[in-house]
């Protein structure tokens, strides 16, 4: 418990708060500084983050609202039914504003040649394509079903579409009818002849309803799908100790699909009856129906974008930009040899991740390495790094994987992976009884000359090839002796099931992580206002280090935040947080590192970290920071932080009411942080390497940036 009671005017609700995180996803998609089909993508990923967010987070609000006992959220006070009805009054309006962004969107891409195709709007030899393609290929498919007595009311499969119709005959004016759009067919159909042009299967499913329904008439007819709660509580996460845990989690994906319905989504609108039957069947209130023109499901935009000519992307995606191989590494030297002359840090997606492949490549086929342990999250389905581990147990290497099953919706990814590897000889852990593995930690020993050496890996994402070219991420590769006795000693609790190790230098949740941190920041506190704490987060919700982070703001220490997504502590409120400064950055790349750094330059110390400062990251899982003890790779993480914190086209200022206010530049310099990291990246040989090993040259090129929009004495004291 704090010891300010104003401690609430600070803060807000994290379901709201995330909200307000889509909605600047949204944002990007209406924003015509985009590419036309980069803001189609935004427009996609606002459509699955809110899927994510219904099936998670609702569900398990909803979850909530059936105890005896209703949990209140500690940073509001309000209960899960009035989060809920917070929730649905939020979510309306982003409805309104994605019809709004689709229409526009779809609107300028057929102005380029993309067209979203209205059935009623196709010419004569258009239609006759579309009735072959009915007639030969799609009807054969379906599985048209009407409810009545002897057809009762079908499970409706979580976020599968169906056309729903209200029927009528002679006999009966009480029937209805559903559709559903298979899923083995591909969700658009392309037309023949000049320029891409698409009809959505759903919209001709709907075209035909009265075809395959035809001994009724169709008194009405649209799409809808359901959304169903995903959240498996963490009751249900974990089997009994005699249970084989893979096939536990075999029948837990399962359970999933039939959970209870928490929303309902229609396209291009419904009756008063059509809603009511399908709420009374599925035990909705009316708030939780939403009505939309645009697509529910726009997973489908990476059919267009595979049909799209060559000559045609330069104007409708970012310009194409391929990591680069660092340019201070040579091409085929030994990995293990450049680590064990200092250590490395790597920035994703503007730099590589080859680099760390090629290490553990390497360690798959050196003789002189004895055993590779680490901790997977989540991995591609087709991974380099997973078959490189096979290779070192195939060549008798001790090879330890911690596999985290409960990785939410990568968990059969992780079960089939988890089975290869087991079958190669891969000694595979299934994380902790207790606690999510979420570390990001790669540990190889060598015994060289007749000595042991260990070499470190320690990242801020996931081992996943595909997510290092699209998430911001670092990784640390340090040969460092603590830090490697430190890796051993993580390594042999998770053998041991033990969350509860003590480290010397690292941070590890759910034991020290949490309490090493609140003493950095008290560390800071003592300084007054001398103090500074500079953090990079996806997520702040820990309700203990935001009332800490709100008395250094009261003691005076300046408190800078990066924060891309949930943020429940409300920055510059008078009295209790008006040190403490905000910016949320939404841009070609997610912004997934976090970073914490306490201190001035004199005494600064910098951490990279698997682990926001969630309660879940805190309390519920096994997180590591990891301090970055080169001075020159901590000094170019700070000021690439310094950097980000000058945004002025990607960068959102959060408000003292909860707000998010869009900069622009005006008539200052335009800096896009994300923009300038590329180019920094593809700058020749000596000019990075000088700026990798001189940062002061780095900061005050920063400095002079800072200038040019007006931000020197606010930022650089």
């Amino acid at each position: 418990m704090s010891d300010h009671p104003e401690d609430g005017i600070y803060t807000v609700n994290r379901e709201l708060s995330w909200l307000k995180f889509n909605q600047r996803v949204l944002d990007e998609a209406m924003s015509a500084r985009n590419p036309l089909f980069e803001q189609f993508k935004f427009l996609s990923i606002f459509v699955s983050n809110l899927d994510e967010f219904y099936m998670i987070r609702v569900g398990s609000l909803y979850d909530q609202t059936l105890l005896d006992d209703m949990p209140v959220d500690n940073k509001t006070g309000m209960t899960a039914r009035e989060q809920l009805e917070r929730i649905f009054s939020a979510t309306r309006p982003l409805y309104a504003q994605k019809d709004f962004a689709y229409d526009a969107v779809c609107r300028n891409l057929g102005e380029n040649g993309v067209c979203a195709c209205a059935m009623e709007s196709l010419e004569e030899w258009e239609r006759g394509f579309l009735e072959e393609y009915f007639t030969g290929e799609l009807q054969p498919q379906l599985s048209p079903q009407i409810i009545n007595v002897r057809h009762p009311f079908p499970h409706l499969i979580n976020k599968r579409l169906y056309v729903a119709t209200r029927l009528t005959n002679k006999k009966n004016a009480g029937l209805y009818g559903l559709i559903p759009v298979p899923a083995a067919l591909g969700r658009v159909v392309f037309l023949p002849g000049n320029g891409l042009r698409y009809v959505l299967l759903e919209d001709i499913i709907l075209h035909y309803a009265e075809r395959i329904f035809e001994i009724y008439s169709v008194a009405e007819k649209t799409v809808l799908c359901v959304t169903r709660n995903a959240d498996l509580g963490p009751e249900e996460e974990l089997g009994d100790e005699d249970t084989d845990f893979r096939q536990y989690m075999k029948e837990i994906l399962k359970k999933r699909s039939r959970l209870a319905p928490v929303r309902l989504e229609v396209q291009r609108g419904i009756s008063r009856e059509l809603e009511k039957f399908f709420r009374l069947k599925l035990s909705l209130r009316e708030r939780q129906v939403f009505v939309c023109t645009s697509p529910l499901d726009m997973s489908y935009i990476g059919e267009i974008a595979k049909r799209l000519p060559s000559s045609e992307r330069h104007k409708l995606f970012y310009p194409e930009f391929s990591p680069q191989y660092p340019p201070y590494l040579r091409r085929g030297e030994s990995m293990l040899r450049a680590v064990e002359r200092q250590d490395l840090l790597f920035s994703y997606p503007y730099e590589s991740m080859r680099p760390f492949l090629d290490i553990v490549r390497e360690a798959a086929e050196n003789p002189n390495v004895l055993s590779i342990r680490i901790t997977l999250y989540r991995i591609a389905r087709e991974s380099k790094l997973a078959e490189s581990l096979i290779l070192a147990a195939e060549n008798g290497k001790d090879v330890t994987v911690v596999m985290e099953l409960r990785a939410r919706f990568d968990e059969q990814n992780n079960i089939d992976w988890a089975n290869r590897l087991e079958r190669a000889g891969c000694r595979v852990i299934y994380g902790n009884s207790v606690y999510k593995v979420h570390a990001k930690i790669c540990l190889i020993t060598l015994r060289e000359r007749g000595k042991l050496r260990t070499v470190t890996q320690i990242g801020t994402g996931n081992y996943n090839e595909q997510t290092a070219e699209l998430y911001t991420d670092f990784c640390l590769l340090t040969a460092g002796e603590e830090i490697g006795l430190d890796a051993v000693n993580f390594f042999k609790n998770m053998d041991l099931d033990n969350a509860d190790g003590v480290y010397r230098r690292l941070l590890v949740a759910p034991s020290s992580f949490r309490s090493k941190i609140m003493e950095l920041i008290d560390r800071e506190i003592e300084k007054g206002g001398r103090g500074s704490i500079l953090l990079k987060l996806n997520a702040i919700t820990d309700k203990e280090l935001i009332d800490k982070l709100a008395s250094a703001s009261r003691a005076g220490v300046r408190v800078r935040m990066l924060v891309r997504g949930i943020c429940c502590l409300l920055p510059g409120v008078a009295g209790a947080t008006e040190n403490i400064s905000v910016v949320s950055i939404v841009g070609r790349f997610l912004e997934h590192a976090r970073v914490y750094a306490f201190g001035s330059e004199e005494d600064r110390i910098t951490y990279i970290s698997s682990g926001d400062f969630m309660t879940r990251n805190t309390e519920r899982r096994v997180e590591i920071a990891c301090p970055i003890l080169d001075p020159n790779l901590a000094e170019r993480v700070y000021a690439a932080l310094e950097l980000m914190l000058c945004d002025n086209v990607k960068a959102y200022d959060l408000l003292p009411d909860g707000s998010y206010r869009k900069r622009t530049a005006g008539a200052e310099a335009e800096l896009n942080s994300q923009e300038r990291f590329i180019q920094e990246a593809k700058l020749p040989h000596y000019e990075y390497l000088a700026r990798q090993r001189r940062p002061d040259l780095f900061r005050r090129g920063l400095l002079r940036v800072k200038q040019l929009i007006g931000l020197a004495v606010r930022d650089s004291r």
